[in-house]
């Protein structure tokens, strides 16, 4: 009778886990920085274009007191430059374009009171029209939303009424208002609109990030909580549970032997469990290495175990943790014959397989047993071998019937190993 044991009852359990730590903030708003980055780039080179046209048009400025002209000149261009500087290296960017935002609603305020008294004309417009969506820019790049929308609104209204007060409220200004503050509102709800949008994808791209990376971590630790439980699970049975039932059972001097020999394992790995070293590490094994560390296992078991191998004529040794979890769970298999088969006709044999990889048989000619009628709390197949070679992406299959029982278990290469 053939069958393969699953551990499917201590699979369901082992992957209940807790929730993945939090990720870092530095993961979660990686794409809104570089958007902010990217914003502050253009924002800063339309404005520099801007203010150029200003700055011209400023040159040649007439209508206000003497002096006035050059005050304004140094009060709007002076900040306005260092802001562009500070959006092309990144560096004090909210400072200064919210210190061009407030200075230019403050130009606006005094401007129809340092007039000259010389009439005023509708056309051409005054330079400070040149910077009203400059101002509008800066408040997007420096205040929250609700200033933003302020500033968008306010500032090209401002504007206009501070044209209609210049011009005495003519006709003929009502008309230029009319032209220049409607431009002035869409270029402003544009460009608020734009980075509102580009803001808003960039923070929902973080937050997709964030989930999957916390998905992930989720997963990799619940991986890793499971491989660890194999392993205590295995400890637990190999070096305590087990070693207590050969103590019980022991009446011959060969099974004490094997008791004591399993009692001094148990201390040994519940000492190594607890101080968290891996004594037991080892490099990568060949058939012949592997052969000479499952008789090391067995030493001191009191029984005689042929351990047969064959050599592979080319490939690669099994690595070290592989290694270690397959002679695991060939002791496991020597050890139950010994117990319940009273080992005999008890043997070992290990050989190579196609794609780096390697088999190692137990078989004893004992009465046999089902698989299938194990009770789910007896660990010594479930976990002691198949879920410790299903750990390293092997397999374990036992093949038991009134004739004996063999024990295979298989390892097919992986190089992610």
């Amino acid at each position: 009778m053939t069958s393969q044991t699953e551990p499917d009852a201590l699979a369901d359990a082992w992957w209940l886990m807790p929730p993945a730590a939090p990720v870092p903030s530095s993961v979660s708003a990686f794409t809104s920085t570089r958007m902010n980055r990217a914003i502050n780039l253009i924002a800063g080179l339309a404005c520099l274009v801007l203010g150029a046209q200003a700055f011209l048009a400023a040159l040649g400025g007439e209508g206000l007191l003497p002096g006035w002209n050059d005050v304004f000149i140094l009060v709007c261009f002076v900040p306005l430059l260092v802001m562009c500087v500070c959006t092309s290296i990144n560096r004090f960017v909210v400072p200064m374009t919210a210190t061009f935002a407030l200075l230019y609603p403050v130009v606006l305020i005094v401007w129809p009171f340092v007039l000259d008294g010389r009439p005023v004309h509708a056309s051409p417009e005054p330079w400070i029209w040149f910077l009203i969506n400059v101002a509008t820019a800066a408040a997007v790049l420096a205040f929250d939303l609700p200033i933003q929308l302020i500033w968008t609104v306010g500032i090209p209204l401002l504007y206009g009424l501070v044209r209609l007060i210049t011009g005495g409220f003519a006709p003929e200004f009502w008309i230029a208002v009319a032209f220049e503050v409607p431009f002035a509102l869409i270029l402003g709800g544009v460009v608020l609109t734009l980075a509102l949008v580009f803001r808003r994808v960039a923070s929902n791209v973080d937050a997709a990030r964030s989930s999957a990376v916390a998905t992930y971590a989720s997963a990799a630790e619940a991986q890793a909580t499971a491989e660890e439980r194999v392993e205590i699970a295995g400890l637990m049975h190999d070096s305590v549970l087990a070693a207590l039932i050969a103590a019980e059972r022991a009446t011959s001097p060969r099974e004490q032997a094997l008791a004591a020999s399993m009692a001094r394992e148990a201390l040994a790995g519940l000492a190594s469990a607890e101080s968290g070293d891996d004594a037991e590490e080892l490099d990568p094994l060949t058939p012949s290495e592997l052969a000479i560390a499952l008789r090391g296992i067995v030493a001191e078991s009191a029984a005689r175990v042929p351990i047969t191998y064959a050599e592979p004529v080319q490939g690669k040794p099994v690595p070290g943790r592989v290694a270690r979890q397959l002679l695991q769970a060939a002791g496991q298999a020597i050890a139950n014959a010994v117990q319940h088969a009273d080992s005999a006709g008890l043997t070992a044999h290990i050989e190579p397989i196609p794609g780096d990889g390697v088999r190692i048989q137990v078989s004893d000619t004992g009465p046999g047993f089902d698989p299938a009628t194990i009770p789910a709390d007896r660990l010594g197949i479930r976990a002691s071998i198949v879920a410790r070679v299903t750990a390293v992406g092997g397999t374990a299959t036992i093949d038991s019937g009134p004739r004996g029982t063999t024990v295979t278990i298989r390892w097919d290469g992986d190089a992610a190993w």
